[in-house]
C-alpha cells in the first residue's frame, strides 16, 4: 500500500469519527463516573467488536448479514434496549449515591458494555465491506492490505475513545458533592442519548 492512499484513508477516517456516536457518549458515561482506567475497558470491548466486524468484512461475510434485514433489526434494537437500560440504571445509581456510596462498574461489565454497544450496529460490517475496497488495490495481496487499514482504524478509534474518557475523567475529578452527582445523571443521559442514535441508524447498505 502506498503511503498517499494510505494517508488518503486516515483522513477520510478522521472525518467519519469527527462526530461522537454511541460509542463515544458510553465512553464518556462510563470514564466519568468510573475513572480512565476502568474506562478504557470499554474502549477495549468497542475495539473488539470492532475487530470481529472487520475480520466479518475481510471474509465475505458482509454481502450475506446485510441480505437479514430481520436479523440485522433485531441485533440493532437489542442493542438500543440495552443502552436504555443502562442509561436509566445510571440515573438511579446517582440517587443512590445521595445517600451511599456506589460501587464501581466491574471491567468485565464495562468491557461488555462496550463490546455489546458497537456489536449492537450491524450496519459496520457492510461499512467495512464498503470503506476497505476504496483503498484496496486489487493488484496486490488482499490480507497485507487488510491488516494495515484495520490496524489503522482500531488505532484512531482507540486514540479517540482514549481523548473522550480522558476528558471525562478529568472533569469528574473536579467535581464534588451535588455537582458530581449531576455528573452521574449527566453519564447516564448520555446512554440513553446513545440509544436514540443507535436506534437512529440506517440500516441500509450504504456508509
Amino acid at each position: 500500500m502506498s503511503l498517499d492512499i494510505w494517508i488518503t484513508y486516515v483522513a477520510t477516517v478522521l472525518l467519519l469519527m469527527s462526530t461522537p456516536g454511541p460509542s463515544q457518549l458510553l465512553m464518556l458515561s462510563n470514564s466519568a463516573t468510573n475513572g480512565l482506567r476502568r474506562g478504557l475497558f470499554t474502549a477495549a470491548g468497542d475495539l473488539t467488536a470492532n475487530f470481529l466486524q472487520m475480520l466479518a468484512a475481510g471474509l465475505g461475510l458482509a454481502a450475506l448479514i446485510a441480505t437479514s434485514a430481520t436479523a440485522l433489526t433485531v441485533i440493532k434494537w437489542l442493542g438500543v434496549t440495552y443502552l436504555v437500560y443502562l442509561g436509566i440504571k445510571q440515573i438511579l445509581k446517582a440517587r443512590m449515591s445521595e445517600t451511599q456510596t456506589a460501587p464501581k462498574a466491574s471491567r468485565k461489565s464495562l468491557w461488555m458494555q462496550g463490546f455489546i454497544t458497537s456489536a449492537a450496529n450491524p450496519k459496520a460490517v457492510v461499512f467495512f465491506a464498503a470503506l476497505f475496497p476504496l483503498f484496496i488495490d486489487a493488484a496486490l495481496p488482499f490480507w497485507p492490505q487488510f491488516a494495515i487499514l484495520s490496524s489503522t482504524y482500531l488505532v484512531m478509534d482507540g486514540m479517540f475513545l482514549t481523548a473522550y474518557g480522558g476528558s471525562a475523567s478529568w472533569l469528574a475529578r473536579r467535581l464534588q458533592g451535588p455537582a458530581k452527582l449531576w455528573l452521574d445523571r449527566i453519564g447516564g443521559s448520555f446512554m440513553i442519548l446513545a440509544a436514540i442514535l443507535l436506534g437512529l441508524k440506517s440500516l441500509r447498505p450504504s456508509a
